[in-house]
């Protein structure tokens, strides 16, 4: 589980967030619960908030005349929140993220979709240059309600090696 509790006395726990490289095996796949209704106001105040005042994330009347006859959700906001939704499973313990790959919008987002997500771990290794630290890859797929894909990406985050981490010291 990826928040646990470290002893740190007697009857005394401390929350422990995220998992340690060593915790990582390539091929496990952590399912990311709970999931996510995102509404339109979320919508409409994300697009604002990053400058993005396209029509389709923030003018009902001209959406309704386009293919999908509504708001879209604006990608960059599916994919800040399928990205959190991964934090506690895969970066919980990352000082920084490296960088992400192959961003796919597989499925149109609306307002009332729920989404879920996984993520599965590709490949581990030591650092080169850091040697209190790792690099996992993953992918991370998300969906809907209807269990349809609306999105992958493949993202790699340099994580810290047990007793490594700030909450360690």
């Amino acid at each position: 589980m990826s928040l646990s509790a470290i002893k740190v006395g007697e009857q005394r726990y401390r929350a422990s967030y995220g998992r340690y490289l060593e915790d990582f095996v390539v091929g496990d796949i952590y399912e990311h619960r709970p999931g996510r209704t995102i509404t339109d106001a979320d919508n409409i105040q994300f697009s604002l908030m990053t400058m993005n005042a396209h029509p389709m994330h923030c003018d009902a009347q001209y959406a309704a005349k386009s293919e999908f006859g509504r708001l879209l959700v604006n990608s960059g906001l599916t994919l800040a929140i399928v990205l959190g939704m991964t934090v506690n499973d895969v970066s919980g313990k990352s000082p920084a993220n490296l960088g992400w790959t192959e961003i796919k919008l597989t499925h149109p987002v609306f307002g009332g979709d729920t989404l879920t997500a996984e993520t599965e771990v590709l490949e581990i290794r030591d650092s080169k240059s850091r040697p209190t630290q790792g690099i996992v890859t993953t992918r991370t797929r998300a969906f809907n309600q209807d269990a349809k894909q609306i999105m992958e990406f493949t993202r790699n985050s340099l994580v810290y090696k047990r007793g490594e981490s700030p909450d360690d010291k």
